[in-house]
């Protein structure tokens, strides 16, 4: 072989070596999210992108991994954009593959503040002088100030909207978010858990949020299973906690539905229902009957069987 092409074959593998990223991370539905050369006019890529997988997300955010893990984390992609002229101003960029549009919005759901200012980019998201988060399909998109504590409006919202561009398209918020939008509902409290909804086990994931109804504030839940079967465990689980620890149980059969009103120990009043696949919830209630109303009203929106 010539002697030449034997060293540009060299070089070429030790160019690939200094760029390469983790084997799990190397997937082309992340690799090209960021925008290159630069997110926002004059925001020029620092260096180049980095990525982290589940091995290796410790080494990036040692203090939140933990976080990130239950929600179904794949890998993310992060890169520095400076300010040209000012190396020292930059942005911070992360976008996370999360395993699902649910998983996403949980991530996001975790950061959202009630009463963040919107950012309409992507699906959700919420802008302030310091950082841009939002979350589209699976993805969950992260941008921080770095070296300053703000960064104009103008910039942030150019950043990830340029990121946006390259995330796809045409999927909303995940139905079950969509299943808490009833009157008495407190926009913009809605969270997903991944785990252990309320603090229970038996309980394994679901939604919860803020509620305000005929003068009561209550705490709303919503807990999909796999099916009608799962969701009557968890409901005789939560059954006989309560039965073990609670008071004043009711327990009430109709048709395919089945209800529970009781004192919860930790959290007060509760009304629990399970339609189909779904135990729907309200806690903290003083009056029962609020609880019941609105219950009834994420019931209708479940749709039953």
């Amino acid at each position: 072989m010539d002697r030449s092409l034997v060293i540009f074959s060299v070089a070429l593998s030790i160019l690939a070596l200094c760029l390469a990223v983790p084997a799990s991370a190397s997937d082309g539905s992340v690799q090209n999210v960021l925008p290159l050369p630069e997110c926002s006019k004059g925001w020029l890529l620092e260096d180049r992108i980095i990525f982290y997988d589940r091995d290796n997300l410790f080494d990036y955010i040692n203090g939140e991994a933990e976080l990130y893990i239950p929600y179904g984390f794949e890998v993310v992609a992060t890169a520095r954009y400076a300010k040209q002229g000012d190396a020292d101003t930059a942005i911070a960029a992360d976008v996370y593959r999360m395993a699902s549009l649910l998983d996403a919005f949980g991530i996001y759901s975790n950061y959202r503040k009630p009463g963040a200012a919107a950012s309409q980019v992507g699906a959700e998201g919420f802008l302030s002088p310091s950082q841009l988060m939002f979350y589209q399909d699976r993805y969950f998109v992260r941008l921080q100030a770095s070296g300053v504590t703000s960064i104009e409006k103008d910039v942030f919202l150019a950043c990830g909207r340029a990121i946006s561009k390259n995330l796809p398209t045409g999927t909303g918020r995940p139905m079950e978010a969509e299943m808490l939008r009833v009157p008495g509902i407190s926009p913009g409290t809605e969270r997903y858990i991944a785990r252990s909804v309320l603090g229970y086990a038996f309980l394994r994931r679901g939604l919860v949020a803020d509620a305000l109804l005929d003068g009561e504030k209550l705490q709303v839940f919503l807990v999909p299973e796999e099916s009608r079967q799962a969701a009557r465990k968890a409901f005789d689980q939560y059954h006989a906690y309560l039965r073990a620890s609670g008071r004043g149980i009711q327990v009430t059969e109709a048709g395919d539905r089945i209800s529970m009103s009781a004192t919860d120990p930790l959290y007060g009043g509760v009304f629990v229902e399970q339609s189909g696949r779904y135990l729907v919830g309200a806690v903290r209630a003083q009056k029962i009957s609020a609880a019941k109303k609105i219950v009834g009203e994420m019931s209708g929106r479940v749709g039953g069987p």
